[in-house]
């Protein structure tokens, strides 16, 4: 695996998705010395499968504030992978939230619950 090849094809697949992009960069970076001795990793396609989630819902919320105008915001679920635990996550709400930070999150919890058998 070239980590570097890797998060240049990441970046031109989601390239707004800087948070995603980091995340991403970090854990190849520190796992890039080990996969390289088992080429069995690269047959089985494991970095892809790893860096792109299973699913990203996408959708619309409409709602009314508290001046009675309609607002309308985005909102995602992102399933990562459940290949080591189970999908798991949290809900944000604030106007800064993008798909780029929740693929962000949901690929480091993808990690914590493996760690902690969830």
């Amino acid at each position: 695996m070239d980590a570097k090849k890797v998060l240049e094809d990441l970046k031109r697949r989601f390239p707004n998705e800087p948070e995603y992009h980091q995340a991403v960069e970090e854990v190849l970076g520190t796992i890039e010395e080990e996969y390289n001795k088992h080429p069995e990793f690269e047959k089985a396609n494991l970095i892809e499968r790893l860096c792109i989630p299973d699913r990203v819902y996408q959708f619309r919320v409409t709602w009314v504030d508290d001046k009675g105008q309609v607002q309308t915001n985005m909102g995602y679920r992102v399933q990562h992978n459940n290949a080591i635990g189970p999908y798991k996550g949290g809900i944000r709400f604030h106007k800064s939230v993008n798909l780029g930070i929740l693929k962000f999150l949901a690929f480091e919890q993808t990690f914590k619950n493996s760690l902690t058998t969830l």
